[in-house]
């Protein structure tokens, strides 16, 4: 079920209920060898676990069974849009996010500093995970690239990630990634989709070259992936589909941007869960929005850097700052993640997300703890995450009955 297309003509548009969604990127896990326990499970969460308690709590599935998917793709499911008909490309969502000059013609990607060795292979896709600081410096070196027709705006976005939007006549998104995903291997090739897109994929192998070029010098950054190339989005925007007032409370780029791209507002906030509460609190009280989305990252990081305990000891910090949202009250409380990563895989998986409901029209089981083993065995089952929304505005009495 796709939340946005039927809903619209079923909210109940003068609803006064509040809802908050607080999504813990890469939640889900697998079990440690040692233990047979995943980072849920090993981590001490007791206010996660009282709030599943008096949930309804599932596992979500982004994609369907058996896909992984990205982050863009994960939310647009959360906020109930079709993850494979709205597909929106990385680097638009990364340009929204970042306030760029991106308007309806152009095309944004994704950039990835990473490290490359005397062979071209690259061997830190990351490149150390340099900080921000060093990005925007490199970015500074990127400025430099001159293409014949085409503007090239380079911003960086958080340790080593950056967009660029490109901007000119004649140019499309259908192009792949660069990005091999793993080490040890070359850059990919960049491939057209349509004879539409062959332009864009000279434009940036131009980049590439030039970039290659004055990064040669610079350590560990000497290269950069690019992927997820994206036009500017057209989607129905949540005030739309589901009549609500919705904000974005992220501190990371991309999240912003996969906000905007829906209709959210997006103020500004830092990359911490305390300034993000915090923010969360001041328009609890000073705004008439009714959707508060929240968005913590760093427990996807540990989980793609293969780190279990750390990715044990962000979710019991994450757990921590959840009385500053159960103490607002709102009606509807949702916890859940875009996917899973689990440590032991190092990268996003397939695997199903827990997930907890809570508002006085929950069923709850109350021997649950939050977990993926618990919630796999709760009252909600297993579900698209597209149904989301669709489940939050019911529990929200948001809904109208369909049909006689």
């Amino acid at each position: 079920m796709i939340s946005s297309q039927y809903t619209p003509d079923l909210c109940i548009r003068d609803a006064k209920t509040r809802i908050v969604l607080l999504v813990i990127d890469g939640l889900g896990g697998l079990p440690h060898p040692d233990t047979d326990r995943t980072e849920l499970q090993t981590a001490s969460i007791p206010n996660l676990d009282a709030l599943a308690a008096r949930s309804s709590c599932g596992l979500l599935s982004p994609l369907g069974p058996g896909f992984t998917p990205g982050s863009g793709p994960a939310h647009l499911a959360l906020f109930g849009y079709d993850p494979w008909t709205s597909h929106i490309g990385r680097g638009a969502l990364s340009a929204l996010g970042l306030g760029q000059d991106f308007v309806p013609g152009d095309v944004a990607a994704r950039l990835n500093f990473c490290t490359v060795d005397g062979d071209g292979l690259v061997t830190d896709r990351r490149a150390g995970r340099i900080p921000t600081e060093t990005c925007e410096q490199l970015c500074k070196i990127l400025a430099d690239i001159s293409i014949d027709g085409v503007q090239v705006c380079v911003a960086p976005e958080m340790e080593y990630r950056a967009a660029v939007v490109f901007r000119g006549e004649g140019l499309a998104d259908g192009v792949s990634d660069s990005d091999p995903q793993v080490t040890d291997h070359a850059p990919l090739p960049l491939r057209a989709t349509s004879p539409a897109d062959e332009r864009m994929v000279s434009v940036a192998e131009e980049f590439l070259r030039q970039a290659g070029q004055l990064l040669a010098a610079q350590s560990p950054a000497n290269m950069v992936l690019i992927r997820g190339f994206g036009g500017y989005p057209k989607l129905m925007t949540m005030q739309d589909a589901y009549g609500l007032d919705p904000v974005g409370i992220a501190g990371y780029p991309m999240y912003r941007g996969v906000a905007r791209a829906v209709g959210m507002s997006t103020p500004e906030t830092s990359y911490d869960l305390a300034s993000e509460t915090g923010l969360l609190t001041r328009l609890w009280s000073d705004s008439a929005a009714d959707f508060f989305y929240v968005h913590v990252k760093k427990t996807d990081s540990a989980g793609e850097d293969g780190n279990f305990d750390l990715k044990v000891e962000l979710l019991e910090d994450a757990d921590t700052y959840l009385p500053a949202i159960t103490d607002l009250n709102p009606d509807v409380l949702i916890v859940t993640g875009d996917h899973s990563t689990p440590s032991t895989m190092g990268s996003h998986s397939w695997h199903g997300v827990p997930v907890a409901i809570a508002s006085n029209r929950s069923l709850s089981m109350p021997a649950s703890t939050f977990d993926e083993r618990s919630c796999a065995g709760g009252t909600l089952g297993h579900q698209s995450s597209a149904s989301l929304m669709a489940l939050a505005l019911s529990h929200a009495g948001r809904m109208s009955k369909f049909g006689a």
